[in-house]
C-alpha cells in the first residue's frame, strides 16, 4: 500500500465505512474516479477486508459514447475478476419525473439500479466514488438553490447503505495515480459542458476561490467537518425530543401536539421531518410542505378538519391533542 492508499484506509476506518467480510456494490461509470475506487476496493479484497465486489453500470443512452463506456466497464471488471451488471435506462422500470435536470434524473436512475443489484445479490453496501471536489461542488450547488443546515453538510462519508471512501481525496491525486500506474479510464465530454450547473461551478467558481485564497480547499474541508459535527449533534437532539413527545402503538407514532408546539421552531421542523421518515412515507422536501403540516396541526380541532391528505397514499389525523400518520 502506498501513501494515498493508506490515507483512504485510514478514512475508511475512521468513519467505520466497511466491516470485515463486507459485500459491496460499486457504482462504476468507467470514469477515473470509479475506476480508481475499483482499484482500491480490489486491494481491500486482497487484504481480506472485503469479501465480494460487484460493479453496476447504467447506460443512459444519452450520448453516442455510452455503449462504448458500458463495454469498457465490462472488460475492466473482467480484468479485476469481478462481475459487472450493465443495464440500459430504457430497461429499468422507473417512475421518475423529469424536473428540468437531466443530471438529477440520471443520479436517481443510477441509485435505483445500484439498489436493485444490492437486493438481487443480498450485498451489504453500495460504494460511490465521490471525492473532495465533488464535496465542494455539491456545497455550492445547494447554496445557490437554497437549502438548510443539513443540506450544507453536503456529502457524508456514509448515509444508509451508501459509502464514499474517497471523500477526502483530491481529483488530481486520483488522476496522477491512474496515469502513473497506466490504468485506463474513459472521459465523459459532458463533464466540461457549461449546460450543467455543477460544471459551471467546477470551471468558474472553484478556480476563482482558489485564486482568492490558496487556503480554500484546506479551510473548506475544516468547515464541512464542523458543519457535519453540528448536524450530527442536532440529529441526536432531534431523536431525544421526538422520543419525549411521541408514543408508539403497533408501529404508529403519535405526536403530543401541546408538547410539539412548545419546541423551538428549528427543532419543531426537524422533529416533523424525523416523524415522516420514521413512518417511512414519501414527501417533498420544500419548506412550504412543512408549513402546511404545521398549519393543519396548529388549527384547533373544533375549527377545521381532523384529517388532512398531504401526499401520495397518506394523511395526517389529529384527535384529542394527538396526531398520527395514516397510510392508505
Amino acid at each position: 500500500m502506498n501513501e494515498l492508499e493508506n490515507k483512504i484506509i485510514k478514512f475508511i476506518k475512521k468513519h467505520e465505512l466497511i466491516q470485515d467480510k463486507s459485500k459491496i456494490v460499486l457504482g462504476l461509470s468507467g470514469g477515473p474516479d470509479s475506476v480508481f475506487l475499483l482499484h482500491i476496493l480490489s486491494k481491500l479484497k486482497q487484504e481480506g477486508l472485503i469479501q465480494e465486489i460487484i460493479a453496476a453500470h447504467l447506460d443512459h443512452g444519452w450520448r453516442e459514447e455510452s455503449a462504448k463506456e458500458a463495454k469498457f466497464c465490462l472488460e475492466l471488471a473482467k480484468k479485476y475478476n469481478i462481475t459487472c451488471e450493465v443495464r440500459k435506462l430504457s430497461e429499468l422500470e422507473l417512475n421518475l419525473k423529469f424536473e428540468g435536470s437531466k443530471e438529477d434524473l440520471g443520479r436517481k436512475a443510477r441509485r435505483h439500479l445500484f439498489e436493485l443489484i444490492k437486493e438481487k445479490y443480498n450485498y451489504d453496501l453500495i460504494a460511490l466514488a465521490h471525492h473532495a471536489q465533488d464535496q465542494e461542488e455539491t456545497f455550492f450547488i445547494r447554496l445557490i438553490r437554497g437549502t438548510s443546515l443539513s443540506g450544507l453538510t453536503s456529502i457524508k462519508p456514509k448515509s444508509g447503505d451508501y459509502i464514499r471512501p474517497l471523500l477526502e481525496i483530491n481529483k488530481q491525486e486520483i488522476l496522477e495515480f491512474l496515469n502513473s500506474h497506466g490504468i485506463l479510464y474513459v472521459t465523459d465530454p459532458s463533464n466540461i459542458s457549461h449546460e450543467f450547473l455543477r460544471n459551471r461551478i467546477r470551471e468558474l467558481v472553484i478556480p476563482a476561490l482558489k485564486k482568492c485564497d490558496a487556503r480554500f480547499e484546506q479551510n473548506f474541508k475544516i468547515t464541512i467537518n464542523r458543519l457535519q459535527e453540528t448536524e450530527f449533534f442536532l440529529e441526536q437532539l432531534t431523536k431525544e425530543k421526538f422520543n419525549e413527545i411521541s408514543t408508539e402503538i403497533s408501529g404508529i407514532f403519535y405526536l403530543n401536539l401541546n408538547q410539539l408546539f412548545k419546541l423551538h421552531n428549528i427543532m419543531l421542523y426537524r422533529v416533523l421531518i424525523y416523524w415522516l421518515i420514521k413512518q417511512n412515507v414519501k414527501f417533498p422536501t420544500g419548506q412550504s410542505f412543512l408549513d402546511e403540516i404545521i398549519k393543519f396541526l396548529a388549527q384547533p380541532e373544533s375549527q377545521g378538519p381532523k384529517e388532512h391528505a398531504l401526499y401520495q397514499n397518506w394523511s395526517i389525523i389529529k384527535k384529542k391533542n394527538l396526531a398520527h400518520i395514516n397510510i392508505k
